[in-house]
């Protein structure tokens, strides 16, 4: 099988999907002439025209707004956000109005949209431009949110949340638009809302999404030379969230670690352990354990930004100390 890039896998779901139906149109700063800032989109408004490849201002509330509008009259917009960060200038037409416009309308209206979002640390661009907020979009009712690890994942996620009449948060690690994987040739959707065991095992469950399914995997072959089987769930989707599979994998490894790279306080982690808990708590031989970021601004610092988010051996503590080992 081929192997691409996240951030080719990404192009080429995108690039499909505007062949396939002309109501979808992209918009963002640089995202045309420029090809966005890590170069996904590049050729696509010499292919497409300005019409469906816009680029717009410097105004997050303008764009997301107007894609917000345009969505309610027909049009299937992907914006893109060039960071996350960025999402504190436009959560007005994010959270009051594409999140509850189907429920406020009794379902007449719907808002299918996609905002992509970089996010992550690693790159060393400081505290504005590399916070993981993926926690801030769960706590939203009406937004779907996902994270992709895999560039086999990211293209069949990218293509199902453009074609989802709900508005969709995409949010992709920039330390994973290089990494490389086997992507299929031939048409595929990944249904939103269903995770992927990344890993099987039967001692523990290491619950994780994003770039640190692959501190997972380390994790999980470091502790299988001590034989301890690690089980890697990685969710995919936050939102809707796949509660069977979590469910599952549980109630036969009987122990939970949950990684994320957002921070610890009021992160994701907080929420999937609450709900472990409160639904599973007989199927528990420990408490859950959860490991993420600590509570502090990014640092732009190499040395400190390395200390900031979770490594391998993070989880390797964490899993030894669920099983007392």
């Amino acid at each position: 099988m081929r192997k691409l890039s996240v951030s080719h896998a990404i192009r080429e779901g995108m690039h499909e999907e505007m062949l396939r139906d002309e109501s979808v149109i992209m918009l963002g700063e640089d995202v045309g002439k420029m090809g966005n800032v890590f170069g996904i989109t590049l050729g696509f408004i010499e292919e497409f025209g300005e019409n469906r490849v816009i680029d717009t201002p410097i105004s997050e509330a303008g764009f997301v707004g107007m894609s917000v509008g345009a969505a309610m009259c027909g049009i299937r917009p992907v914006a893109e956000l060039m960071y996350v960060d960025f999402i504190s200038v436009c959560m007005d037409p994010v959270m009051n109005q594409a999140a509850k416009m189907r429920y406020m309308t009794g379902g007449q209206i719907n808002v299918p949209m996609v905002l992509r979002a970089p996010m992550g640390s690693g790159r060393r661009n400081a505290g504005q431009h590399s916070q993981c907020l993926e926690s801030l979009f769960t706590a939203i009712p009406g937004l779907k949110v996902v994270c992709p690890s895999t560039a086999a994942d990211a293209k069949g996620l990218i293509k199902a949340a453009i074609r989802d009449d709900d508005p969709v948060m995409f949010i992709e690690h920039k330390l994973l638009y290089a990494k490389k994987g086997e992507v299929p040739e031939e048409e595929y959707i990944i249904p939103l809302g269903k995770a992927d065991i990344k890993r099987e095992g039967k001692d523990v469950t290491i619950i994780t999404w994003s770039r640190q399914v692959f501190f997972a995997l380390d994790a999980a072959e470091e502790l299988a030379k001590e034989g301890i089987d690690a089980e890697v769930l990685d969710l995919r989707s936050l939102v809707p969230l796949d509660w069977e599979a979590i469910k599952e994998s549980v109630s036969k490894t009987h122990n939970v670690v949950i990684v994320h790279e957002g921070v610890k306080r009021s992160g994701f982690g907080g929420e999937l352990s609450a709900q472990i808990t409160e639904e599973l708590f007989d199927e528990l031989d420990s408490p859950v354990e959860r490991v993420a970021a600590l509570n502090v601004v990014p640092p732009f610092a190499p040395t400190l930004e390395d200390e900031f988010f979770p490594h391998a051996e993070d989880i390797v503590k964490a899993v030894k100390k669920v099983l007392n080992k």
